[in-house]
């Protein structure tokens, strides 16, 4: 058990707000836009965000850097849930389609296979390609997104 996975774990007890607010407080960008973690396991984690003055565009939906913020939160966070205390999950790569204008509050659901995490638990480095569903109040899905996440030892071999 990595040390995100047993402060997750103690912070089970309470409200998901508390979770949040914890998250915010490390990873400063998602406190500032309100992303909140409604679920997170080594298999899955779900985030959100509600479509509030602060993080809309000029056409009152989620900023399109909003969404990829809630997809790429909800990927590294199931990366980081399974990542060794001595690596370090990064981004690689990210491809977005926005397909469709999206309507009120958003989630994103990001997974991982048990191959997947094995993988993750069991190589030096290497990477993995996430799984990532973002759905708006809808239950429709405007953008469609692919996020490879790499991770590496935190320190260099000599």
């Amino acid at each position: 058990m990595n040390r995100l996975e047993k402060t997750v774990t103690k912070l089970k007890k309470y409200p998901n707000a508390v979770l949040s607010y914890a998250i915010g407080r490390v990873v400063r960008y998602t406190g500032t836009s309100g992303l909140r973690y409604e679920e997170m396991t080594k298999e899955r984690v779900i985030v959100s965000i509600k479509n509030r003055k602060k993080v809309r565009n000029h056409i009152g939906q989620i900023h399109a850097a909003a969404m990829v913020l809630l997809a790429e939160t909800a990927t590294g966070m199931v990366v980081g849930m399974n990542v060794p205390d001595d690596k370090i999950p990064l981004i690689k790569s990210l491809t977005t389609n926005f397909v469709r204008r999206s309507t009120g509050d958003m989630r994103a659901e990001a997974w991982l296979d048990e191959n997947q995490i094995q993988q993750i638990l069991t190589e030096d480095k290497g990477e993995v390609l996430v799984k990532v569903k973002v759905t708006d109040e809808s239950g429709e899905s405007p953008i469609e997104c692919e996020m490879l996440w790499a991770w590496i030892p935190k320190k260099r071999k000599a």
